[in-house]
């Protein structure tokens, strides 16, 4: 053996007596937990626009929460169906469907969206102000819901009844109040009832629910929007009356399209790069200012559902995600 190669054993085993010296820890980078998005729809009304959720849901992976106004499964034969707290039998301020064939086509989305994932909710039925209700009104609200929704294919004389009807009418347990009027009495209602969640509430901006019982309490928020930022509750609607105070104006949809945008995607991306609040945005069946709005909605959809670390949920998934989630004890 050489001296040189004794010397080499002899090193490398003394450095291998030495005690570790711990170095510094690799960097590991935070992982951020998934921002999430809620769509939702309000009155669940235009076959077109059912159609044209489901196909914008099918492209980008998302799962939508539909308000469904219950009016809007009976016909004008069948309207007397219905009967609002301290109205007529057959009054709603929203109408009714047209024909029983419209009755037999929203049926068909409704069972199309539900077997896709999507949640089916209620938005009560004739969308009146039911802030001054009392629980006994509001009680009798939900009810009729309840009755029309359970019963729709018997009550407008539509058969077969499709397998599978009877569990989608039973498994409505979210709401979101027309006009977003709470109340006591509404909030009694619902703990009554059973509903899990109800998406009747405004906040300054993104934030968690609040568990209210056993009922999660969610708000729309406002976000800032246009060239001055000023806040406004994140609904087409109240984008359509800023913009054109309530009146279409055809000639500035592309304009509108674009201010739309432009908020939905900073009020993302300021979650995103930030704690990830769940996003909450709510939409409507109608085509206001020639459209604008859902161009704006379809466009944010495509960009942020389709990323890895977006999920674009309904309130039920956001909901039954809670309540799976282990709790947190102390060590």
């Amino acid at each position: 053996m050489s001296k040189a190669f004794r010397l080499s054993v002899l090193l490398s085993a003394s450095l291998a007596a030495l005690p570790a010296i711990a170095g510094p820890a690799p960097k590991v980078e935070d992982v951020k937990k998934p921002q999430i998005v809620l769509i939702s729809f309000d009155g669940a009304h235009d076959l077109a626009q059912w159609k044209r959720s489901r196909e914008l849901a099918a492209r980008t992976g998302a799962r939508f929460t539909y308000f469904l106004s219950c009016v809007f499964l009976l016909s004008r034969e069948t309207r007397g169906s219905y009967q609002a707290p301290g109205r007529s039998a057959g009054k709603s301020n929203v109408g009714f469907a047209m024909t029983k064939k419209e009755v037999v086509d929203r049926l068909g989305q409704i069972n199309l969206a539900a077997a896709e994932g999507h949640d089916i909710a209620s938005h009560a039925c004739g969308h009146f102000d039911g802030g001054k209700w009392s629980k006994a009104e509001w009680t009798k609200e939900f009810d009729a819901f309840s009755t029309i929704m359970r019963d729709a294919y018997k009550i407008n004389g539509i058969s077969p009844e499709p397998e599978g009807w009877a569990s989608i009418a039973a498994s409505v347990k979210g709401f979101r109040a027309p006009y977003l009027s709470d109340s006591k009495g509404l909030t009694a209602t619902l703990r009554d009832k059973g509903f899990a969640y109800n998406a009747s509430g405004v906040s300054h901006g993104p934030e968690e629910p609040r568990l209210n019982g056993t009922m999660l309490d969610f708000a729309l928020p406002q976000i800032p929007e246009g060239p001055s930022e000023r806040r406004i509750i994140a609904m087409d609607y109240n984008l359509f009356v800023r913009h054109s105070g309530g009146v279409d104006k055809p000639e500035e949809a592309a304009k509108y399209e674009s201010r739309a945008y432009g908020a939905f995607r900073k009020a993302f991306d300021t979650q995103y790069a930030g704690g990830r609040v769940a996003l909450q945005i709510g939409f409507h069946f109608t085509l206001m200012n020639d459209g604008a709005y859902w161009r704006a909605l379809e466009r944010f959809a495509g960009e942020v559902c389709v990323k890895s670390d977006v999920e674009c949920i309904s309130y039920a998934d956001y909901v039954a995600r809670r309540n799976e989630a282990p709790v947190q004890t102390g060590g």
